[in-house]
């Protein structure tokens, strides 16, 4: 299924954007270093639109780069939310830039991968 999520971008520690699809996913999670941190309020917008908005703690917030996801999962979701959809990354950079930024974006990318692996197992064992 192929999303089209429109982002709305951050105001006032308020993640936003618009959701284009047929039905709600059951969920939609705010997740931080690959833990979920928050739900996402959906709301009817139009015919196959909804509305999506998730704050963001100032707790999750501090000096460096914090990577952030929102991830739709569908009415069947399994354990560990597998079958979870990416929906889109935020990225915030606060105070002064540190040396270890590069670690938390290698942290993203190891936790979409292993989103990535989850779901390709997943597919492998529905279609065997």
């Amino acid at each position: 299924m192929m999303t089209d999520f429109e982002d709305h971008g951050l105001s006032a520690g308020i993640w936003s954007g618009v959701l284009r699809r047929e039905n709600a996913p059951a969920r939609v999670l705010l997740t931080h270093l690959g833990r979920p941190v928050a739900e996402a309020q959906l709301s009817p917008a139009a015919d196959g639109e909804w509305r999506v908005s998730a704050g963001i703690s100032s707790d999750l917030l501090s000096d460096g780069l914090q990577c952030f996801l929102l991830m739709a999962e569908p009415p069947e979701a399994g354990p560990e939310g597998a079958g979870a959809e990416h929906l889109a990354s935020l990225t915030v950079l606060a105070g002064v830039p540190l040396d270890q930024d590069i670690h938390a974006e290698v942290e993203l990318l190891r936790a979409e991968i292993d989103m990535l692996k989850r779901e390709m197992r997943r597919l492998a064992t529905r279609e065997a």
